[in-house]
């Protein structure tokens, strides 16, 4: 059995923005309270909704390190270190493993992708040269390139891989996935909406969107499941199915970041070639957070 990094809600942290594109780092230091104080069971800096793709190497183990000494170690600081240049890879997940992060979250090669043997050759050569537990991140809405459980079978092989945030909305091959690897791979929702289902088969918890503005909400969903409590679980994930829903009406992370805006979080814009919702969905946005009594 390998050492599981956390259980329950782990939030896909946004990244603030200043008017100018900057990192705002005030905000993010009041971010890493919130969420601590609000049940977050662990925080996942510089990742697909902390817009990892438009930051330069310097910004983004800046950020990470940043999130690592403001954590101080009370919840696990896991960060993203995938691309699709397995060497540039290996170059940043060397770096946030010195910038002393807890764990990498490591993207499938997106755009010229690979095959299933590119993808265990990949993943190899990066936990071969890495001494940090590594968490796969299979997405292949955005990637093109999806893992099929039996190559998670041989990477499950690997001691470094020890979990994966799992987006490819195909819940059979969930099941297959867990059925084949057991507790040498273990698995966390990559999508809000499948948080519970994906509890049920055996996961461990989510990696969240949501969780960015309700951490306690994504945390009681998990606590009460692993609880024992699958109707206090059910009926929390239920409740908050439209809003999970909502915050992906453009691409992730636009609408979490206009609904931080509109909740007072100050988390700025997000930077091109991502731009602002329309005046239509903005008004659908704003009417579903009033639905749930976030605004008035």
């Amino acid at each position: 059995m390998k050492k599981l990094i956390f259980t329950g809600s782990g939030v896909a942290l946004v990244t603030p923005m200043k008017k100018d594109g900057s990192i705002n780092y005030d905000v993010l230091s009041n971010l890493i309270e919130f969420h601590i104080s609000n049940g977050t069971d662990a925080i996942i800096a510089c990742a697909t909704t902390g817009e990892c793709p438009v930051l330069s190497h310097d910004e983004h183990c800046k950020a990470v390190k940043f999130v690592v000494d403001k954590v101080n170690k009370r919840v696990p600081v896991i960060a993203s270190s995938g691309s699709n240049d397995t060497n540039y890879a290996l170059e940043l997940s060397r770096s946030i493993q010195d910038l002393g992060a807890d764990a990498l979250l490591m993207v499938t090669p997106y755009y010229n992708k690979t095959s299933q043997k590119g993808l265990v050759k990949h993943y190899y050569y990066v936990a071969d040269r890495v001494d940090l537990p590594i968490i796969l991140y299979n997405v292949p809405s955005r990637t093109g390139c999806n893992i099929k459980p039996e190559t998670y079978l041989e990477l499950s092989k690997h001691p470094n891989i020890v979990g994966t945030k799992e987006a490819n909305g195909d819940i059979t091959s969930v099941a297959k996935t867990i059925s084949l690897c057991g507790d040498n791979l273990y698995v966390y929702s990559g999508n809000d909406d499948q948080t519970l289902p994906m509890l049920v088969l055996g996961g461990k918890g989510v990696i969240s969107v949501l969780a960015n503005i309700l951490p306690n909400v994504m945390h009681k969903i998990c606590v009460d499941f692993f609880a024992g409590d699958l109707q206090a679980s059910r009926e929390a994930f239920l409740k908050n199915f439209e809003l999970m829903d909502a915050l992906f009406m453009d691409v992730n992370p636009i609408p979490v970041k206009a609904a931080m805006e509109m909740l007072g979080f100050n988390s700025g814009d997000c930077r091109l070639p991502l731009t602002t919702m329309s005046d239509e969905d903005v008004a659908r946005l704003t009417s579903i957070l009033k639905k749930y009594k976030l605004i008035r």
